[in-house]
């Protein structure tokens, strides 16, 4: 972690030397100095980061430099920040000569020098008492360590038995089928066990090694343990002593034992190089049929050097891999259908798998006892390796409620008592193996409630406003830290909880125990502090303060007064700040870079009026729902600010939202923009929202910010949602802009009530002639956009609300790749699905409120191939929905709701083989419903599955 620290801030003095070399002036020499110390420490830290749990000098070395890293930050964000003041000061007197500017700005370039060189000399002890201490040679014994790491992980067993997890039995025979079975592509193939650590992926792999129809099938076998300290010719040496003297385990020492005919061959064997080791390895393997199982691994290194050493040769090799991380598996494995993934364990076979163990297989328990037991089992989230421990625990224990109620009370505790090998210690060590940049992000998660949801898109903007994605070239930021996010999913320390229509992460969960171990690492590395997990004492310094309950009125800044070092970040799940506690927080969030207000219940929230002071502030969030948030026009002075979001609350934003040219996100979709005022245009320039190049999402409420073509010049823009659209604003120009929006990913569009579609396609005709498109002027009721929308190749979900007559009938004018279409309110009167069904790419349609107002729908043969949900909704007008046959075959769900008038069941539907889930909402189909119950058979079994 302090690798991450130390590294990101020297990234961050590095961008300001380059941008703000004027502000420093005389002081750039001690700033570079100290960015030079910085790149030293970080090249130290990388080995010492790892070693500060087992040793208690270097975690105070490590500390230190952390400390210092701190307060250098601090220095140098108070220096930017004081500046800042004396420009806008200045501004205001723009009378005074400029020697007067250059004398203000004296003080605080002495200042900074002062306190920089002081950072400086600590720094330089700090890293003179590695040498004075004997830290150096600590850093250097690192590989004996790791050998001594080696020669004791050979000798580690599974801790879960293969009797004791239900997934092991049942997951052995697909693991066996991708062993045994024949496969044409390959000779030899690459099968891996994908899953957390703790989930028995070791048990399963012996299970199926250790069954005597794997036995027989295979020539030769080998087992391997590889870890995280990795070596070739280790590995490759132990594979060639089980396959070639598989009679004879035993390794090395052999002048302690007598000799046997093949110990000339082993020494031959030890004394090989790597190379000579694989080809004689390889040369062995030839001709026969192999299995080699390779566990624990933790790099795509591992295949990439052994691969070459596992001949082709014989049909059905097979090389078994364990891994936690599916990235390697992937590398390895040539498909998808060869990886098997591990899953968490359910309520039922949880509690099954606790009494054996609590119990020793008797399974008996009594009624407190087993309150009491299931809570201890919904504290292990369904992970065996942490059950299977509590419940050997609790198996030498007194069955008494004072005794269980004990091990209740201190579950992690028991969970970390063992060190290294404990429950905890072998999932800190997936934490250990991160690199510094995913520690910072998997720390991060932590900060969020215990089993909630998060937010895919809210947690890479944290990250991004945070510093932890370093730039890689041009890409995008957001791809970046995406990546970042699909690295942690496929090491398993994170999992995926929804996908979008389009497969990427909509919103990610952690283990609860996972969760725990980020949030005692967090606090040991002073990375973040939960203000309910505080004593009376406080920390002495608090970078990032998270509040889960409501004790957000209370004065929280009693917690920050001893505190050294300026606040970060403050995030409350819980409650709004009032006006007492703002003012209370004034002196210790000056620097602050995130603030976010997740609060759940309806209340309004008010800033202060120098919020704009906040010069680094990057995220701002105030979530809720139809409360009233009432920002500052100092919001202009967030100069900073990449992602603004509102969520539902409704507020009018100052004008001056558009000077923030760094703003990346504007989350407001139920706020309006005040207009500017002629005089304030005179005083202080046009503003308009042109000027926000960077933007790569937009929802707002629609306004006069609408007029002219600025919009269309945010051609980075990937969401755009605009709410309650007057068409007053929607001229030509409007939809120029749409058409340059050619990265468009999501679109929803919302016109206000009373104004229609089809009054806006006169002035659509204009736009589409200039673009060669063929326009049939008799039949103008065309959907808008929709037509410039076809070369917007990545545009997937696209949401309409407001009055249409008729769907355009020409394919190409819709986006190639919708995937998710919505209609609110568009009074159709045409069939929409005669036009719909031939969308290739439709998964999900969504009608609502009268989208279309006829009796009667009919899905052709051969339509809707790729569509999987269909809902409609108070569709007052329909009677009859048809499903031909060859229709909707993809289809998983229907959802009908309100349609009050169709009284009977889709035609055809019980036809369709795929359908999982029928969902019907008021007096939609009861009257077939109830037919088809009368009658009972087949029809009325399919449909009871179905029906939810």
């Amino acid at each position: 972690m302090a690798e991450g620290t130390v590294t990101f801030f020297a990234e961050k003095l590095s961008n300001l030397i380059l941008q703000e070399a004027s502000v420093f002036g005389e002081v750039e020499g001690q700033i570079k100095l100290l960015r030079n110390e910085l790149e030293w420490m970080r090249l130290f830290l990388r080995d010492a980061d790892s070693k500060r749990v087992y040793d208690e000098r270097v975690k105070l070395w490590v500390n230190q430099i952390r400390s210092a890293t701190h307060d250098a930050e601090d220095v140098i964000d108070e220096f930017i920040l004081n500046m800042d003041h004396r420009k806008r000061r200045l501004n205001t007197l723009k009378f005074l000569p400029t020697c007067v500017g250059m004398v203000d700005k004296l003080p605080f370039i002495h200042e900074l020098d002062s306190r920089v060189k002081d950072i400086n000399a600590m720094i330089g002890a700090i890293m003179a008492n590695r040498s004075k201490y004997g830290l150096e040679v600590l850093t250097a014994s690192s590989s004996s360590t790791a050998d001594q790491a080696v020669s004791h992980n050979e000798q580690r067993a599974p801790v879960v038995e293969e009797s004791d997890v239900v997934e092991i039995i049942d997951g052995a025979n697909k693991v066996k089928q991708m062993l045994m079975m024949k496969v044409e592509t390959s000779t030899r193939s690459v099968v891996s066990i994908v899953g957390m650590g703790g989930l028995g992926k070791t048990t399963l792999a012996k299970k199926v090694y250790n069954e005597r129809d794997v036995q027989e099938h295979f020539d030769c076998k080998a087992w391997v343990y590889v870890s995280e300290e990795f070596r070739a010719r280790e590995i490759l040496l132990d594979i060639a002593w089980h396959v070639m003297f598989p009679d004879d385990e035993e390794k090395g020492k052999l002048e302690e034992r007598r000799e046997t005919p093949n110990d000339e061959k082993k020494r031959k064997l030890e004394g090989m190089s790597e190379n000579e080791l694989g080809n004689t390895l390889c040369e062995f393997l030839g001709e026969k049929k192999y299995l080699v199982v390779m566990d624990d691994v933790w790099s795509s290194e591992v295949w990439s050097r052994l691969q070459p050493h596992f001949p082709e040769a014989k049909d059905g090799s097979r090389v078994l891999i364990t891994t936690r991380n599916k990235e390697i598996a992937m590398h390895a494995t040539y498909s998808e259908a060869f990886i098997y993934e591990l899953r968490l364990m359910n309520e039922d076979e949880s509690w099954q798998l606790f009494l054996k163990k609590a119990f020793r297989g008797t399974g008996t328990t009594t009624p407190e006892l087993e309150g009491l037991g299931k809570k201890i089992v919904t504290k292990c989230k369904g992970l065996p390796l942490a059950i299977v421990v509590l419940g050997g625990l609790l198996s030498t224990k007194e069955k008494t409620k004072q005794s269980w109620e004990k091990v209740l009370a201190s579950i992690e505790w028991h969970l970390d008592e063992a060190g290294p090998e404990s429950c905890m210690g072998i999932l800190a060590s997936s934490y250990n193996d991160l690199p510094y940049y995913l520690k910072s992000c998997f720390l991060y998660c932590g900060i969020f409630l215990e089993d909630s949801k998060i937010d895919a898109w809210d947690l890479i903007k944290l990250w991004m406003a945070e510093g932890f994605i370093q730039r890689r070239g041009k890409e995008r930021l957001e791809d970046i830290a995406e990546d970042y996010m699909h690295e942690l999913i496929h090491r398993s320390l994170i999992q995926v909880a929804d996908r979008r229509l389009n497969g990427r992460v909509k919103s990610c969960r952690m283990h609860g125990l996972l969760r725990e171990l980020a949030v005692k690492q967090a606090k040991d590395a002073n990375f973040f502090e939960v203000h309910e997990n505080m004593d009376s004492t406080f920390p002495i310094s608090i970078r990032r303060l998270v509040i889960h309950q409501n004790l957000i009125n209370h004065d929280i800044s009693q917690c920050l007064h001893n505190s050294s070092s300026q606040l970060r970040t403050l995030v409350s799940f819980s409650g709004t700040i009032g006006k007492k506690s703002w003012e209370s927080l004034q002196e210790h969030i000056k620097l602050l870079t995130v603030l976010n207000l997740s609060k759940k219940e309806v209340g309004g929230q008010v800033l202060p009026r120098d919020i704009g002071q906040l010069i680094h502030l990057k995220f701002l969030c105030i979530k809720g729902f139809r409360s009233h948030v009432k920002l500052p026009s100092s919001i202009g002075g967030l100069v900073n600010l990449q992602s603004l979001n509102l969520g539902g609350n409704d507020c009018n934003i100052p004008h001056s939202i558009w000077k923030l040219k760094k703003l990346r996100h504007l989350e407001c979709w139920n706020c309006k923009i005040s207009s500017q005022s002629q005089i304030n245009k005179c005083v202080n320039g046009y503003l308009g929202v042109e000027q926000l190049t960077n933007l790569q999402t937009l929802a707002l409420k629609g306004g006069s910010w609408l007029e002219g073509d600025g919009l269309g010049k945010l051609i980075q823009l990937r969401s755009l949602k605009l709410s309650k659209c007057s068409t007053s604003y929607l001229k030509t120009e409007f939809f120029e802009s749409i058409a340059k929006l050619t990265v468009l990913e999501i679109l929803n569009l919302s016109f206000t009530k009373g104004h229609t579609m089809k009054t806006l396609v006169n002035r659509l005709g204009s736009v589409w002639e200039k673009k060669n498109v063929t326009i049939d002027h008799h039949n103008k009721t065309l959907l808008p956009g929709l037509m410039p929308f076809s070369h917007h190749a990545y545009l997937y979900e696209l949401f309409l609300y407001g009055m249409l007559e008729k769907l355009p009938k020409e394919i190409e004018f819709y986006p190639p790749k919708l995937l998710g279409l919505q209609l609110w309110r568009c009074k159709l009167r045409d069939d929409p699905m005669m036009i719909l069904e031939k969308l290739p790419s439709l998964r999900i349609l969504e009608l609502w409120f009268n989208a279309y107002t006829g009796k009667k729908m009919v899905c052709s043969s051969g339509g809707f191939l790729q569509l999987e949900r269909l809902k409609l909704f108070y569709l007052n007008e329909l009677v009859e929905l048809i499903v031909e046959r060859g229709a909707m075959s993809s289809l998983k769900t229907l959802e009908i709701g309100r349609c009050d008038k169709m009284e009977k069941l889709p035609h055809g539907l019980l036809e369709q083989t795929n359908l999982e889930k029928l969902s019907l909402q008021g007096s939609s189909c009861h009257k077939s419903i109830k037919e088809i119950e009368e009658a009972g058979g087949e029809d009325w079994d399919k449909l009871r599955k179905i029906m939810c």
